[in-house]
């Protein structure tokens, strides 16, 4: 048996074994390449906002209290402000949700329809947990999932050799690199499990690769390993970790809390071209600690990068300021590993790649699976690659 062989039923197997639990991934995943803005679309009638002509906003205590009046029983535990004067102001409250208020009046605002998040969140339990619920459950589902994943790792490596023709000629390689019309729907799976599995592999590779850390502790921890970085104590963490919080300086005899539109004016000033800040509340009896503020600029990069900062809730000035470059070598690779599964820290662009990609993996389950049920049961090999016009040694390999 050559290595050429070896390698086809490996990659047959792993289809078969793990086919239609790939098959899910590649949808839900297609779904959720574009998650946020699709949410945000069909929330636009709650997000979104009339600015009057030369009108300010008002200030962040006086939205603040009329959310308090509006929703007395909600604890908001964040703040999100845009630049974009279109954009309401968000307070997100936990588990009880998320609302808008217009800047400009103070109206609370609530999306007439959550049928997209709703949908969203239904894609993202089945991409992750294969579905399950519950504490006990949902290990096993992400077990599942994860290994999975490493079948789809290996589809896509294998299959990356196997649909390279070993005679390198147009004639060859052009049944490989895109579509034909097809004389039987044989032929047509066949050029179409070539040709998409041909320009989509390396992508699904990206795609499969950096899902690792997210299913798995160990590879979490080999990206620390791989960075020289040590261990924490904790294990390892991810890029979405929390900086520490510092000690605030003791305030001078009666001194009160500056107002919380001066801390964001002073948020604002300490970084030019912000585009998004958030600002975390204390929760009511915690011990007060500095003001905390998270910051995404127009040119982050990633894209989904962050700078934190911590200031003295007395004074406004910066105690402390963390950026992506500020983070040891393995939170750095953990950022972008973590948002290059979804194409976001490259922008709309690597989220469209990851999505058509991600599309193009449930073709070739949908197609692997005809193929293979049609050697097992149905023709043979002869059958479905002679339409393709292939040379019969060339396809009696790849199958």
């Amino acid at each position: 048996m050559t290595f050429r062989s070896v390698l086809f039923w490996v990659h047959l197997a792993a289809g078969l074994v793990c086919g239609v639990v790939i098959g899910i991934l590649c949808l839900t995943g297609t779904a959720l390449a574009f998650e946020k803005d699709l949410i945000a679309w069909s929330e636009r009638d709650a997000r979104r906002v009339e600015a009057p002509p030369r009108a300010t906003p008002l200030a962040l205590d006086e939205l603040a209290d009329r959310f308090r009046q509006a929703k007395p029983g909600v604890q908001p535990s964040t703040i999100v402000v845009q630049a974009d004067p279109h954009a309401a102001v968000a307070f997100a409250a936990g588990r009880s949700g998320t609302y808008y208020l217009n800047p400009y009046t103070g109206e609370l605002r609530e999306p007439a329809s959550k049928a997209m998040a709703g949908f969203m969140q239904t894609m993202l339990v089945w991409h992750r947990y294969l579905g399950f619920s519950g504490e006990q459950s949902r290990p096993r589902g992400k077990l599942v999932t994860g290994v999975a994943n490493v079948a789809f790792l290996v589809l896509a490596v294998t299959g990356l050799y196997l649909w390279v023709p070993r005679t390198w000629s147009w004639r060859a390689l052009r049944p490989v690199i895109w579509f034909r019309q097809n004389a039987t729907t044989r032929a047509r799976d066949f050029n179409w499990h070539n040709t998409i599995g041909f320009w989509s592999a390396p992508v699904l590779i990206v795609l499969t690769l950096t899902a690792m850390p997210i299913s798995f502790r160990w590879a979490g921890s080999f990206l620390y390993a791989l960075t020289g970085t040590p261990l924490p104590a904790s294990g390892p963490q991810s890029s979405g970790t929390p900086i520490p919080t510092i000690d605030v300086p003791a305030p001078a005899a009666g001194a009160q809390p500056l107002a919380l539109n001066v801390l964001l004016s002073a948020a604002r000033e300490a970084v030019p071209g912000w585009q998004t800040i958030t600002l975390r509340l204390a929760a009511p009896g915690a011990k007060a600690g500095p003001a905390y503020f998270t910051v995404r600029t127009r040119d982050s990069w990633p894209r989904t990068a962050n700078t934190t900062l911590q200031l003295d809730p007395f004074t406004g000035k910066t105690l402390r300021r963390d950026g992506h470059a500020d983070l040891d070598a393995a939170r750095r690779l953990r950022g972008w590993t973590r948002y290059l599964h979804t194409g976001e820290a490259v922008g709309w662009l690597g989220q469209l790649v990851a999505g058509i990609a991600s599309l193009g993996g449930a073709v070739l389950v949908v197609t692997g699976i005809a193929l293979s049920c049609r050697r097992f049961f149905g023709g043979g090999r002869s059958a479905e690659t002679a339409p393709a016009n292939a040379a019969p040694r060339e396809t009696a390999n790849r199958g």
